[in-house]
C-alpha cells in the first residue's frame, strides 16, 4: 500500500515556497505526517513516474529533478529533508527507498519497500494537480523559476 496526501495547502509569499500537510504511507508504516514545503521536490517527485531518481538535499535549483521529494517547512532542502531513491522494475512496480543524506559521505538506505507503479502514480498525479490549482493567480516566483512549468509539462505526459 502507498498513499500520498497532500492537505491545508498555503503560500508563504515572503519566501515563495508552498507548503501542505503532508502524510506518507506505505505498507502501513506512516512515514511523513506534517506541514512541509512540497514545491522544491515536486518535480522530481513526478520525475520519478519514469525515471530512476538518486536524491542530492545539496543539489542546485536547477538540478530539480534531484531534489528530495519533501523539505522542511522554511523550503531549504539543506535544512531538513525527506529523501527517496527510486529504481523502476521489472512488472510495473517501483522500488522506494527512504535515504538519509550526508553532504561528505555515502547516503545511506533506511528502509526499501516495493509498489506497483500504477498505485504509486493514482497518489502523486493528483497531488500535482491539487498544486496547479492552487498556485494558479498567486505571484508566485519560486527558486527554480520553471518549477510550475515543468509540474505541467510532467502532468501533461501522465494525465
Amino acid at each position: 500500500m502507498f498513499k500520498l496526501e497532500c492537505k491545508g495547502w498555503s503560500w508563504d509569499q515572503d519566501l515563495q515556497i508552498i507548503h501542505a500537510d503532508v502524510r506518507l504511507e506505505v505498507d502501513g508504516e506512516v512515514l511523513i505526517d506534517e506541514p512541509l514545503c512540497v514545491d522544491v521536490g515536486l518535480p522530481a517527485l513526478l520525475y520519478s513516474l519514469n525515471h530512476e531518481v538518486e536524491p542530492n538535499r545539496w543539489a542546485s535549483p536547477e538540478e530539480c529533478f534531484r531534489m528530495p521529494f519533501f523539505c522542511c517547512g522554511c523550503g531549504d532542502p539543506e535544512c531538513r529533508a525527506f529523501s527517496f531513491r527510486t529504481r523502476h522494475l521489472d512488472g510495473g512496480q517501483v522500488e522506494l527507498t527512504e535515504m538519509e543524506e550526508r553532504q561528505h559521505g555515502e547516503a545511506k538506505a533506511l528502509a526499501t519497500y516495493i509498489i506497483p507503479l500504477e498505485t504509486y502514480k493514482s497518489q502523486i498525479i493528483p497531488v500535482a494537480h491539487q498544486y496547479l490549482s492552487f498556485v494558479e493567480g498567486l505571484e508566485y516566483r519560486p527558486y527554480f523559476a520553471d518549477t510550475i512549468k515543468v509540474v505541467r509539462q510532467l502532468v501533461n505526459g501522465h494525465s
